[in-house]
């Protein structure tokens, strides 16, 4: 019996907790849970100083509260390339599906493949974000310039450092997969990348309506 115990514990598929979940995947669920919360506060800040700035350059245009309305409907924003940067970034989920498939079919090659090319759009991702960020930062909005700049930098960037992370794990698994060392067995670690990485885009989903196109 004890024997038949010890195989059990030693198979790929045994499950680990009473809700029937392997305690990776639960535990990868909680780490996602306390990344909503923390999210949510960033957001919630955002949100609150968003119209109190009194110091341009401001992300509409410059009829904001103290603000001269010198130049109306002109801000800061370059919404055509968010919005493509952000399309970029849910095609990417997409890829990480692709990979998720072609690992539990056993297809090494095809996983290393949409492995890198979901790191390749989330890196176009980051490099639209860097590019924006500097022409930000030439046109006069620096950390410390007002209060929506000081938020707006948290907010994104801490949203671009997430990206970052998962860029370098997607590479890694990538690296691994051609290498032969992810086969179906373990299939999970490209399932957590992939939630992880779903999660990167649902936020950003969220951050781009309320930070870019809601005035």
């Amino acid at each position: 019996m004890n024997q038949t115990h010890a195989l059990d514990h030693a198979h790929p598929a045994h499950l680990d907790t009473s809700t029937g979940l392997d305690n990776r995947k639960l535990a990868f669920w909680g780490f996602i849970g306390s990344e909503c919360l923390l999210f949510g506060s960033l957001i919630a800040t955002y949100m609150a100083y968003k119209g109190n700035s009194i110091a341009g350059p401001t992300p509409h245009g410059d009829c904001w509260k103290g603000v001269p309305c010198v130049n109306p409907g002109h801000g800061i924003f370059n919404l055509p390339l968010t919005t493509a940067s952000t399309f970029i970034l849910l095609v990417s989920s997409v890829f990480m599906v692709l990979a998720l498939n072609y690992t539990q079919r056993g297809e090494r090659m095809k996983s290393a493949l949409w492995l890198f090319m979901t790191a390749f759009g989330g890196s176009i991702f980051l490099g639209c974000q860097v590019y924006e960020f500097t022409h930000f930062y030439h046109e006069g909005l620096t950390l410390g310039t007002s209060l929506f700049s000081s938020s707006f930098y948290l907010l994104t960037g801490f949203h671009g450092a997430h990206v970052t992370a998962g860029v370098l794990y997607l590479m890694t698994l990538a690296w691994m997969a051609y290498r032969g060392r992810i086969g179906p067995e373990k299939a999970l670690n490209v399932e957590l990348a992939g939630l992880y990485w779903h999660f990167v885009d649902v936020i950003w989903i969220v951050i781009f309506p309320l930070v870019y196109l809601i005035k």
